[in-house]
Order: C-alpha cells, then structure tokens, then sequence
C-alpha cells in the first residue's frame, strides 16, 4: 500500500516544514533527486519517501536508504514545495555543528552570513561557498534556517558539503582567535577588494562577512571586522545582490589563496 497525505508518518514529516518542529526534533526535509543522493552519501537520511515512478527511475538512491516508504502523488506534492515535485522527499538529521568544532579544523575560507534573512540567498551563499573551498558557513544571528526548504533547494546539496554553523552575531572575536582576519563587505567600505587582492592580503585565512541585501551588517559587526571592503563597479550600476557580492569576494580569496 502506498502512504497517503493523512498516513502518520507523512503527516509527521510535513510538520517538519515549520521551523519550531525542525528546532525541536532536529530533523528537516530535502527534496529533489539531488539533494536526496547528497543527504544519502553524508550518512543522514532517517527515512526516503517516493512515488513508485520515481522510486523506480532512481533505484541507485532507493538502495542507499534504511527505510523506504512508497507514497502517492498527492502525497510528494504534501510533502515537497516545489510546483513541480520530483517524487523524493527525505527526511534527514541536521548536520550543523558548533563554531568551535569548525574552527578548530582550522579553515583557509569562511563565510558568514550575518542576519541574512532570504533563504534563497542563503542558500546560495553557502553553494557559492562550497564551490569556493571554504570549510564552513556561519549563520549568525538572526539569520534564515539553514534547513528552510528554500534554502535546501537553493544550496544545491552543498548543505552536506561544508560545515554548517549557527551562532551569536559576535563571531569577529572567535573567528580572530583562531587565525582568520575577517573581513566585513559595505558598499562604503575603505578597502577595495582589487586593491587587497593585488596586495595580497586576501591570500591570508579569511572569514567573510555578508549581511542582508535590505540592511547590510550591523554596525556593531562592521566595528568588529579587521577591515570594510567594498567591491569596486565599473559600469553604473547602482549595486550587486548579495549573492553575486558574495560569490567575487568569495572567489576572489580562493584565488589569492591558491
């Protein structure tokens, strides 16, 4: 028999859409083939929900999970918050870890996203971060979930690539101590990222700090950092979102560091 949208254990897996049921249960929802066989190889999947169809054509992931549970259509669209579901949905444990943890495997990159409340641009933040190298993604303060179905969907699987961090909005002085500088972005900032680039002070540890599109970092996070850098434009536009902000400063130590 295949589960339905009023079986218990799809109705306990959609509750996990809300974020005070994630916090409380540690568990959270990955949809999508790709997510799914990311979640199966980081060794987190509590339980693969399928449509038989999918089922069938991703047998490879079927294989991998301890517990499969065939559901209906109506039942992966409960589930799932895509218009177009894909037919998987795993319920998975949350792979966040402490900041001391992170540190203390003394990552070259960090990203830090500072309040940042859009869980599209977290998501792709930490996917940027990912494809940069960096060792881990800091979501301060009052900060999206990282385990928001969007911001899930939009990390691409780099969700259980990367150390995962939620912590206080005063990170500067832990990150410091641990041999990161830690540089702050504001469009008003008084270094120019081509000039650290040729200088090559982005070729130190660093940790980046990213606050929201709408308000930026606070200013006591700006007053923490070792230096504001600003990313330079040529043409005329008025600003970049912070998802492409992040992906040049991101990229940019990547490169000074290799």
């Amino acid at each position: 028999m295949l589960f339905t949208p009023r079986t218990p254990r799809v109705v306990a897996a959609r509750r996990l859409q809300r974020r005070r049921d994630r916090d409380q249960s540690r568990r959270f929802l990955a949809e999508g083939p790709q997510a799914v066989r990311e979640a199966l190889a980081a060794g987190v999947v509590v339980e693969l929900f399928g449509t038989p169809a999918a089922l069938q054509r991703y047998p490879d992931l079927a294989a991998l999970a301890s517990e499969v549970s065939p559901v209906t259509d109506e039942a992966i669209a409960a589930l799932g918050e895509t218009v177009q579901p894909q037919g998987l949905v795993a319920v998975c444990e949350q792979v966040d870890v402490p900041l001391a943890d992170a540190l203390a495997k003394h990552p070259r990159l960090v990203a830090v996203a500072a309040e940042i409340r859009d869980p599209g641009n977290a998501g792709t933040v930490l996917r940027t971060a990912d494809a940069a190298g960096a060792g881990a993604v800091v979501f301060a303060g009052d900060s999206v979930d990282p385990y928001n179905g969007k911001c899930v969907r939009a990390s691409a699987g780099s969700l259980f690539h990367v150390d995962v961090v939620r912590a206080p909005i005063d990170v500067a002085d832990d990150l410091r101590a641990s041999g990161l500088q830690v540089l702050a972005t504001s469009g008003y900032g008084a270094d120019d990222l081509d000039s650290l680039l040729d200088d090559g002070v982005l070729a130190a540890p660093t940790a980046w700090l990213f606050g929201s599109e709408a308000h930026g970092l606070p200013s006591p996070v700006l007053d923490a950092a070792d230096r504001r850098v600003r990313v330079p434009i040529y043409g005329g536009a008025e600003s970049l979102n912070l998802a492409a902000a992040a992906a040049i400063c991101l990229y940019a130590s990547a490169r000074a560091q290799r």
